[in-house]
């Protein structure tokens, strides 16, 4: 982000999000910024994958306003939502791609909403986004069953990216991989974030990711975002859990695993 323009292509201000009597979030700030990697951490419970949908408009929240690339989500009508919402990509969980269609055809998806593409065209431009998430291409013609759990994020990835989006949504994109699978990842979000100018909304627990992946961490505490900023600033924070989360063994692990990857690079 050094030397570079802070726009906000999402603002959450005030936002109140709850179930029931449940409150998850209460008067909830944040701004992400174009071109950044932003993680997303926090305990179990504090909403990390609620807040994701709350952006994407799968949940309304009870208060507040979310405004995406200068539109305002909650007040728009249906015809400019969708206009924005074809500028980002999603990629939920284990990929959450269609059992019944091969990944070829997952991929085609968002693209059967562009009208008068041709299919030859369309299949050319999945198999491409397949290529880009680092999957053979053979693995078009597999259904997901027949993939690994690695090659289903990494599917659901290519689905995501399948309109060229200006932002991506990746919820807990390296959980149930390997060490060497989720570094793996976590090099092809880089790469993907600077080739493409893409802003990031990252949401993790893997300190791994953090430290390598990216440039600013919110975190999520009491309800709300507790304190943003970079991997440095973090470690300043007074708070218990910031402190345990940040300053724990684990932590010191991927900090010592980091600094060994930057002096051998």
């Amino acid at each position: 982000m050094n030397g570079m323009e802070q726009e906000a292509v999402i603002e959450l201000r005030g936002i109140r999000t709850q179930f029931g009597a449940t409150v998850v979030h209460e008067g909830l700030d944040l701004d992400v910024y174009r071109g950044e990697i932003l993680g997303v951490v926090g305990g179990s419970g504090t909403g990390k994958s609620v807040l994701l949908r709350t952006i994407c408009g799968l949940l309304r929240p009870a208060q507040g306003s979310v405004k995406v690339l200068g539109t305002d989500m909650l007040s728009a009508d249906e015809a400019t939502r969708s206009r924005i919402e074809a500028r980002w990509g999603v990629m939920f969980q284990d990929g959450a791609l269609f059992s019944s269609l091969t990944v070829r055809e997952n991929v085609e998806v968002p693209l059967r909403a562009v009208p008068g593409l041709d299919p030859q065209i369309r299949s050319a431009l999945a198999d491409l986004k397949i290529s880009m998430a680092g999957l053979p291409r053979r693995a078009g013609d597999n259904y997901p069953s027949e993939l690994s759990g690695g090659m289903r994020k990494r599917a659901g990835l290519a689905r995501a990216l399948a309109r060229d989006p200006e932002i991506v949504f990746l919820d807990e994109p390296t959980a149930g991989l390997d060490p060497i699978g989720a570094s793996a990842f976590d090099e092809l979000i880089r790469g993907l974030s600077h080739s493409m100018g893409l802003t990031v909304f990252l949401v993790t627990h893997d300190l791994d990711t953090l430290h390598a992946v990216c440039d600013r961490i919110a975190v999520l505490a009491e309800r709300r975002v507790l304190v943003s900023g970079t991997m440095r600033e973090m470690l300043d924070v007074d708070h218990p859990w910031v402190n345990e989360y940040f300053h724990g063994p684990r932590a010191r692990a991927a900090t010592d695993a980091t600094g060994s990857e930057r002096e051998t690079g």
